[in-house]
């Protein structure tokens, strides 16, 4: 073989190398993720009026097919006292799902801010002795997040902050035009596969 066939060949197998390398290096480490977290939240607006601040949990499971780009399904869950004269031992209680989508920086892997928007849903129960006007029901939600991920080896730890945009909300027949939404700051601890 020719001195020039050996450099085409020799350049030909350090590119696909570097190419290997690259692609190998574009791929996410830890491509599903599941976690749980958990934190403090409340409603705003006229709901968040009269609402205590109560805790907040959930079970999360991320599917990230570009560094960038990362999809989540969640449950979501809540209990908040209500503190009104006249109303005694009366807690609204949430349990909800949502999808997200997630985008954050592509060349971040270790920490990694993010951003999300996305669609979900939750029935509300309000339970206690004197119920006063307040009712259980379905409520449809946007929610939009923020936070951090920590990623190390097949560890995922972060926090977040979401607020959830309430549609349609009818929990109560006392207040005109309810409106506001569910905002929580949680720590977020898990795996990644």
């Amino acid at each position: 073989m020719s001195r020039h066939g050996m450099a085409v060949l020799g350049l030909v197998a350090a590119l696909g190398t570097a190419g290997t390398a690259a692609a190998q290096e574009s791929e996410p480490t830890g491509k599903v993720k599941v976690f749980l977290r958990g934190g403090v939240g409340n409603y705003t607006g006229t709901l968040g009026d009269i609402a205590k601040t109560g805790p907040s949990w959930g079970l999360t499971v991320n599917l990230q097919p570009l560094r960038f780009l990362g999809f989540e399904l969640g449950y979501e869950g809540a209990h908040n006292p209500i503190s009104q004269a006249g109303v005694f031992d009366l807690a609204l209680t949430r349990h909800g799902g949502s999808a997200l989508v997630k985008l954050s920086l592509p060349f971040l892997e270790t920490v990694r801010p993010f951003v999300g928007a996305g669609v979900g849903g939750s029935y509300v129960f309000a339970k206690g002795t004197l119920l006063g006007g307040y009712q259980s029901g379905l409520v449809g939600e946007v929610p939009l997040a923020a936070g951090i991920e920590f990623n190390v080896d097949q560890f995922t730890a972060g926090a977040r902050a979401t607020y959830r945009l309430l549609l349609d909300e009818d929990l109560s027949e006392q207040l005109d035009n309810p409106s506001g939404g569910f905002f929580d700051v949680v720590a977020t601890l898990g795996l990644r596969f």
